[in-house]
């Protein structure tokens, strides 16, 4: 199998069916694991329906632990060569997949990562977003020298077993930080190619805060001080 699609889900109802519908005709031979992180609106009835279709593997978490936990709970039974993580919503563009993962086997490499950066025609959510998404990618080039555009993707491409070898420990957002930190840690060359992006509202059902961003200065100062 190529490639593990782990999509945490917490409360997504109302694009949950596209985007799991978009994900299984993608052309490449691939497995979609779910965790569905304790939702509280008609997420569960939608995800039970594609799983006893045989569509997605899905996993639940009783109460809501975050989204860097849900993805560590859908990595231990990842089985493809690659795993991405693909957001419930549909900010980012499954059709990208395809492109990062033919990146990923032509070149046999161990990394890809997806950036909107690199594509000037990607959306901005909010300035405050971009920029502090531009801060920590300052932060990781210097403490990593990692040589990114675009830290706090969604869109990261890690062969499964250097992603499993990691030992993840996030619970919420601080997944992206504490994967660029240990790979960077590691030496790990990472590719990275434009990507689409669509960003939505608050109002819409954007869960970041500013307080996910401090959270993720500190796990990129933590693990460079040898935590």
């Amino acid at each position: 199998m190529e490639l593990s699609i782990i999509v945490p889900v917490f409360n997504e109802e109302k694009t949950l069916a596209e985007i799991l519908d978009r994900l299984t005709v993608l052309p490449v031979d691939k497995e979609i694991i779910v965790v569905d992180d304790a939702s509280r609106d008609g997420s569960p009835t939608i995800l039970q329906r594609y799983a006893d279709a045989g569509t997605i593997t899905l996993l639940s978490h009783p109460a809501n632990q975050g989204k860097g936990a849900a993805i560590v709970t859908g990595l231990v039974h990842a089985r493809g060569r690659y795993t991405i993580i693909q957001d419930a919503d549909l900010e980012y563009d499954p059709d990208d997949i395809v492109a990062m993962l033919d990146v990923a086997t032509k070149n046999d490499a161990p990394v890809v990562f997806g950036s909107r950066v690199r594509n000037i025609a990607s959306g901005i959510s909010y300035r405050r977003y971009y920029w502090g998404g531009r801060l920590l990618t300052f932060l990781a080039n210097l403490l990593y020298r990692v040589d990114i555009t675009d830290e706090s993707t969604c869109y990261k491409m890690v062969r499964t077993d250097l992603m499993k070898s990691l030992g993840l420990t996030c619970r919420r957002f601080e997944f992206c930080p504490e994967l660029v930190a240990k790979l960077g840690r590691r030496r790990i060359p990472i590719r990275e190619i434009p990507i689409r992006y669509n960003p939505r509202k608050m109002e819409e059902g954007k869960k970041i805060r500013w307080t996910d961003g401090a959270m993720a200065i500190w796990t990129l100062l933590r693990y460079r001080l040898g935590s």
